[in-house]
């Protein structure tokens, strides 16, 4: 449990938190939402004990541990991928430890029948059990399982840390915290540095996870499918749902609504009352309806609408210049580092006039190799790459946000790039994202890093390109911005690259998934759900013939008339099982149409206001996702039988 009353947090003179008061139960499973700077990561701080409150207190269960997973790496370890994953058993390696001493000194010893032998012997006896119930038997087996879902390579254990980059040293961080399993865990933008593979099996751990936990996270499907709850911080003050953030954004606009509603109506009702209180005041024989009325207005409990941040940023794409029908093609493309040779080998790829892609793939497979080669900044091993006519890209790196200048000011960054009839705007343009007179002359090196993706944003929008390349754009991005840059990108009239692990912001962004695996690409048509409902049934399938081979290379040979009766009913019951998979095919079929034209719906806004508003089109999305998955387990469990 952990009890916050009355926390209050002032820095320079500015109240972060004031007054906040809350609980945590053991169990919840808490997604801490609001606008970057809102306060979600100083208070993850002050749960960790990082960071002192101006005021207020907490109190958290004695014997509680904490796990804590923070935006940046505090520094490198020297130890290999293995031994800093296995470090999170220190309990146990210090009882290993104590152990194979106690056991060799009680191998040294000869006085069975003394006091001191069996005590010494006893100590060994509890130890095994501590060592056994602390999980010491597969130590090692949850550590390579844990690894291995943090996307990591049997082949990579025994690499040393300082190879990886922080990306992936922040994933065995992470495999350190689910090892140690503490009872309250803390994770700060954990899908920032995970690919969707790996956010899919944090997500399935951390949801049948025994402990609380409480996570910061600007990606709408990964906190929908963790948390239960959610706590909105905002100017200040806390509001606290007991649901997962779909169901918030549902719920924080009726409450708005309602109490917008019902402030409005006894405005209206205070208004009449004074009216009659100002215009008979002074007359005598109204003076007892006149006091009754001013008392009524004394105990008035006066309706409050909560305060919300509804500050969003405001921009479109310039419009693209026309290009050749084919906008990037590449053939038989090898690519790769001195240091990392042959990342990808033969890629035959074409993207052509128009065309939106997605990128995805496990975290070094060479998404972010074939932006650079893209883009030019990479040379090709062997094979050929060309942009078409007139193509002109615009690039958004992964590291975009780093590679500005920190000693720059904030309108110094764009000043030095802008030209012609943008110059005169820079500040109307910088306060379309956010940046108000006294922000333009901060320096970049004291921005958050939300200020500072939005501020690399902006840097892109002062040329026209036709071929936009982000490499995940949305790293740093809260709720509402994400918002308005996919609002943008789809209106966005040029060819599209997207390279991102984010679910939500890719839905009906997409017309083709590139999938980036074993040095290799191969191509999958719709969204990226079309992609993993795909890549799901492809494994199924998989699966299925490789149960029809073994029972055909295992079937018995007899002519015995029972054995003949019994392979017939078999069969019988093979046919009708076939019939029902092929009947479950069709339907997950069906079903995944429906799932595509409600992703599109839900891609316009606009045109299905009504419906998202009300909250029935998200209803009828989960409701489909579920009768899918429904007939996939039914699927599998008769393709095993």
């Amino acid at each position: 449990m952990i009890q916050i009353n009355r926390l209050s947090v002032n820095f320079t003179g500015d109240f972060l938190f004031r007054d906040v008061s809350f609980s945590v139960g053991d169990r919840d499973r808490v997604g801490l939402v609001g606008h970057n700077g809102a306060g979600k990561s100083t208070l993850l701080k002050i749960i960790n004990r990082d960071l002192e409150p101006t005021s207020g207190s907490m109190v958290i269960t004695s014997g509680h541990r904490i796990g804590y997973l923070p935006q940046e790496l505090a520094g490198t370890s020297k130890l290999t991928v293995w031994d800093e994953a296995i470090s999170a058993f220190k309990e146990l390696k210090s009882i290993e430890s104590d152990l194979g001493r106690l056991t060799a000194e009680l191998a040294e010893r000869d006085d069975y029948q003394s006091a001191e032998y069996a005590k010494l012997a006893q100590r060994i006896s509890d130890l095994n059990d501590i060592h056994l119930n602390l999980g010491g038997s597969t130590m090692e087996a949850d550590t390579e399982k844990v690894l291995l879902g943090m996307g990591f390579l049997r082949e990579e254990f025994g690499k040393n840390m300082s190879e990886f980059s922080n990306g992936w040293q922040m994933r065995v961080c992470l495999a350190k915290i689910l090892l140690q399993k503490p009872e309250i865990i803390l994770l700060d933008e954990p899908t920032n540095h995970l690919d969707i593979e790996s956010i899919q099996w944090l997500e399935d751990y951390l949801v049948g996870y025994d402990g609380c936990v409480i996570l910061v996270s600007h990606d709408r499907a990964f906190l929908d499918r963790v948390t239960t709850r959610t706590i909105e911080i905002t100017l200040g003050n806390i509001q606290d749902y007991k649901c997962s953030y779909s169901k918030y954004v549902e719920q924080r606009l009726e409450r708005i609504e309602s109490q917008q509603s019902a402030f409005a109506n006894q405005q209206k009702e205070i208004a009449r009352i004074e009216r009659f209180i100002e215009r008979f005041r002074y007359k005598a024989t109204k003076s007892a309806q006149v006091q009754s009325r001013i008392k009524m207005l004394e105990k008035m409990d006066r309706v409050e609408v909560d305060g919300y941040d509804n500050s969003a940023i405001s921009f479109k794409f310039p419009p693209a210049p026309h290009s050749g029908l084919v906008v990037v093609e590449t053939k038989k493309l090898s690519l790769g580092y001195d240091t990392k040779p042959h990342v990808l080998k033969d890629v035959d790829f074409r993207l052509e006039r128009g065309e939106r892609v997605a990128f995805v793939g496990r975290n070094g497979e060479g998404k972010s190799t074939m932006v650079k080669a893209i883009v030019g900044a990479l040379a090709p091993e062997d094979g050929s790459l060309s942009l078409g006519y007139n193509v002109v890209p615009g690039y958004y790196a992964q590291n975009q946000a780093q590679l500005l200048n920190p000693e720059k000011t904030v309108f110094e960054t764009i000043d030095d790039v802008a030209v012609g009839d943008m110059r005169p705007k820079i500040r109307t343009m910088l306060g379309s994202f956010l940046f108000d007179t006294e922000d333009t002359e901060k320096k970049v090196k004291v921005l958050s890093g939300g200020e500072k993706a939005r501020l690399a944003i902006a840097k892109l929008l002062l040329s026209p390109f036709n071929l936009l390349i982000l490499d995940e754009p949305t790293n740093h991005l809260d709720m509402p911005s994400k918002d308005v840059l996919k609002n943008a990108l789809l209106q966005y009239e040029g060819s599209l690259i997207l390279v991102s692990h984010d679910r939500d912001f890719l839905q009906g962004l997409t017309s083709k998934v590139y999938e980036f695996r074993n040095h290799g690409v191969n191509a999958f048509s719709g969204d990226v759900y079309d992609f993993l409902n795909q890549r799901r049934i492809e494994s199924l399938n998989v699966l299925s013939s490789r149960n029809v081979s073994d029972k055909v290379q295992n079937a018995p040979k007899s002519s015995n008339k029972a054995l003949w009766e019994e392979k017939k009913l078999r069969e019988s019951d093979d046919r009708k099982r076939k019939n029902r998979l092929k009947k479950i095919e069709e339907t997950i079929s069906l079903l995944q149409k429906e799932l595509a034209d409600i992703e599109a719906r839900l891609a316009d806004p606009e045109s299905n206001a009504e419906e998202i508003a009300s909250g029935e089109l998200y209803q009828r999305y989960q409701s489909v996702k579920d009768r899918i998955e429904e007939n996939e387990m039914e699927w599998l469990e008769l393709s095993e039988d």
